[in-house]
């Protein structure tokens, strides 16, 4: 059985970040559902200066190649800025569960003015082989259960 949530779940760091500008065209590296039911994608907007356009889509394949990447209906997340660095620290996130193909990744794109992004991270949830064991790629992650004071 499940305690924490770490232990149901993997993380998976798909890119860093993403200078400021007006017209960015950027994928994320691929990740391979095969033994999970979903993923949500997340990724910071860092900068944006007014009238800057910030997108997140997600597309998918049924290789693990960026020929033939197919955007998912309806998997864009879009925040528009109307003033200088109204956005900073916004998140854009998508879930997707269940996707029809086993390869996904995170196209991010800028239009109109400016947007900065931070790094984009996954969460793949739904595992059918429990616990998810940390395959190193991340980093240091704690779970902690009933924690005592100190």
């Amino acid at each position: 059985m499940t305690k924490t949530l770490l232990s149901a779940v993997a993380l998976a760091y798909l890119g860093g970040a993403v200078a400021a500008g007006a017209a960015i065209d950027n994928d994320s590296i691929i990740i391979d559902m095969a033994g999970y039911e979903g993923v949500i994608f997340i990724t910071s907007v860092e900068d944006a200066m007014s009238g800057g356009i910030a997108t997140m889509t997600i597309e998918q394949n049924s290789a693990n190649s960026g020929a033939g990447m197919v955007v998912l209906a309806d998997a864009v997340a879009t925040l528009t800025s109307g003033a200088d660095d109204d956005l900073n620290g916004k998140q854009l996130a998508i879930d997707i569960y269940q996707p029809t193909e086993r390869y996904l990744r995170v196209n991010r794109t800028s239009s109109g003015a400016n947007i900065a992004y931070g790094s984009v991270i996954a969460i793949l949830y739904g595992a059918r082989k429990l616990p998810v064991v940390d395959d190193g790629t991340v980093g240091h992650l704690v779970a902690v259960s009933s924690p005592a004071k100190t």
